[in-house]
């Protein structure tokens, strides 16, 4: 998601990945709650008005931080039809799992993800900006030609990726490959 700019000085491409870049740094060091905007600005060597021309609060600078690399870092490769739908799951909740557990822009979508149970505003960006969307339902049509009893695709993405973000949520760990293989394969036996 891209914040709109306000009238004013183009955006500077190098100042705005110094932001970016320093709001993951800063969430790693600091944690959501002691992230303001000033740290930010003052890590990316910005001033402060720089920020807020381009974005009004921190969870819109995680926002677009993680959303670029979700939809990097979540694609599952593939070259053709998908003749092995039990792999194609798998491999998007491998993906799924590193992401989650272990990546800055994980750990942001997780702590945006925390602050929207109280801040309605941070609830609807994170609804808006549905990071997890594009490559989950990516797979989920792949694999829908094997899965005849698969829901409709909101449902059906829940039941992908909800458990998985559940145990991460909770525990701060990645999932194991063999509870994951496990979830991929009661998944598509009952889609089947």
């Amino acid at each position: 998601m891209n914040a709109t700019p306000s009238p004013g000085r183009p955006r500077s491409q190098q100042a705005r990945q110094a932001v970016l870049e320093a709001a993951d740094d800063l969430l790693v060091e600091l944690g959501y709650a002691a992230m303001t905007m000033k740290n930010i600005a003052e890590r990316a060597g910005v001033g402060r008005p720089t920020v807020y021309r381009w974005w009004s609060s921190k969870a819109e600078i995680l926002i677009e931080a993680c959303a670029e690399d979700a939809v990097e870092d979540l694609v599952v490769e593939n070259d053709g039809p998908c003749h092995d739908p039990l792999a194609e799951l798998l491999s998007y909740l491998k993906l799924l799992n590193r992401f989650l557990a272990t990546e800055p822009p994980g750990l942001a979508y997780r702590a945006l993800i925390g602050e929207a149970q109280h801040d309605p505003r941070v609830a609807e960006l994170v609804r808006e900006a549905d990071l997890l969307a594009p490559p989950s339902i990516a797979v989920l049509e792949r694999v829908r030609g094997h899965a005849a009893g698969m829901p409709e695709t909101g449902l059906a993405r829940a039941q992908l990726t909800g458990p998985l973000l559940a145990h991460v949520m909770t525990t701060g760990t990645p999932a194991s490959d063999h509870a994951l293989q496990r979830h991929a394969e009661i998944l598509l036996t009952g889609w089947q």
